[in-house]
């Protein structure tokens, strides 16, 4: 009877199974309960990183074809669902100042990462991946967290539990910490830096669906089918793409292509209007996040309490540096304050954060403008993290 039960927590369905009953216990415990100040992407880490170590299924270290079927064919799959709504043609209507200042503010996350990973001497105090753990901040504070994991899943930095999960904690306290200052920031400055209006796309009567809305859609089985075809045959052309390449001694990583293609894909406005990318992409990224808590060993986490002071240093540095960059660009050009706070909260926070704050600041006018420049973020995000890892961040010698 113990043999059989054994045999059962190493069953393929049955892990699938509990990964997926995860998702559900933390996207309940964030629509219910005080846990929604966490987030449903970082509950669902500590829900499956307890089930591993509770022995409910295999925690690091085992080898388990469903994890790795959730590494090599889900992840950059969900990558792909999420790009697909991103309309470059929609990101140039949101007005010149805006756009600036976002660019500005992706220049200061970048030069804050490499500040960040000198101030704390990266090489030594994380490792070999001190690069590619850069390339993840560039990405997640340019774009969001759908860059940070394309970056940790190329880059294996999402096989490894313990870092991966030392970096999200840290990245979601340096995000919170900036929602406040962004939110605290024009009110404190309004004596000294007026708000000069800009001219920026207003909202429509009916604002665009948020986040939430798009998380809950509908699907039907053509939609479901297309979405499932067009995932699995990007992520197909992608390798191929890969293979004909490195046959030429040529290396490009496999997610810079899918996600080349997901961006071409996304200006068809055909494509733009099917349904299911956002729901796919996100269930797909909350399993692939699952798996990631099943190789957290918490036991190990009690022994890197130095990594954790380390990561939470960093990330305090980005972001200040972020912000100097951005609100001092700002001062110098003389921009409406509320944009620019708006357009650094789009790079810290996402698109999503943006939109709350332009709320919070009563700025409707700004709520389209937070929107569509998050979107810019998602396409530049991954590409600006890969150049940071391989230009900025290569290891000495």
């Amino acid at each position: 009877m113990a043999h059989d039960f054994a045999q059962m927590l190493t069953n393929s369905l049955f892990i699938l199974a509990v990964l997926c009953l995860n998702v559900v216990l933390s996207e309940w415990l964030v629509r219910r309960t005080f846990c929604r100040h966490f987030g449903t992407a970082l509950l669902v880490i500590i829900v499956t990183a307890v089930a591993a170590n509770a022995g409910l299924i295999p925690a690091s270290g085992t080898p388990v074809p469903v994890y790795r079927a959730v590494f090599e064919y889900l992840a950059p799959v969900g990558i792909f669902w999420l790009l697909l709504k991103v309309n470059l043609r929609d990101i140039l209507r949101a007005g010149l100042p805006v756009l600036v200042m976002f660019l500005i503010g992706s220049l200061g996350t970048t030069v804050g990462v490499v500040v960040g990973m000198w101030a704390i001497g990266g090489a030594e105090s994380i490792g070999v991946s001190y690069g590619h753990v850069g390339a993840m901040f560039v990405g997640t504070y340019t774009g969001g967290s759908v860059n940070f994991n394309a970056l940790a899943f190329h880059y294996g930095v999402a096989e490894d539990g313990t870092l991966y999960t030392t970096s999200m904690v840290a990245d979601n306290i340096a995000t919170a910490v900036w929602m406040v200052a962004t939110i605290a920031i024009p009110r404190t400055l309004l004596s000294v830096w007026p708000r000069r209006r800009a001219a920026v796309l207003q909202a429509p009567a009916s604002e665009p669906a948020t986040d939430a809305a798009d998380d809950r859609e509908t699907l039907d089985p053509l939609a479901l089918a297309l979405m499932l075809a067009a995932g699995a045959g990007a992520l197909l052309v992608s390798n191929l793409v890969v293979d004909s390449l490195s046959e030429r001694g040529i290396q490009v990583p496999s997610i810079l292509i899918i996600t080349t293609i997901a961006l071409i894909l996304a200006q068809i406005p055909a494509v733009g209007r099917l349904k299911g990318a956002r729901l796919l992409g996100m269930f797909s990224v909350y399993v692939f996040l699952a798996v990631i808590g099943s190789q957290c060993d918490l036991w190990a986490l009690g022994r890197v309490g130095g990594l954790a002071v380390t990561m939470v240093a960093f990330v305090t540095v980005v972001v200040a540096v972020h912000g100097v960059i951005t609100f001092g660009a700002g001062a110098i050009l003389r921009v409406d304050l509320d944009v620019v706070a708006v357009a650094s909260q789009a790079n810290i926070g996402g698109g999503t954060s943006a939109l709350a704050l332009a709320r919070s600041l009563n700025r409707p006018d700004l709520v389209l403008p937070a929107i569509l420049i998050g979107s810019l973020g998602l396409a530049l995000g991954t590409y600006l993290g890969l150049f940071t890892a391989e230009y900025l961040l290569t290891a000495p010698g």
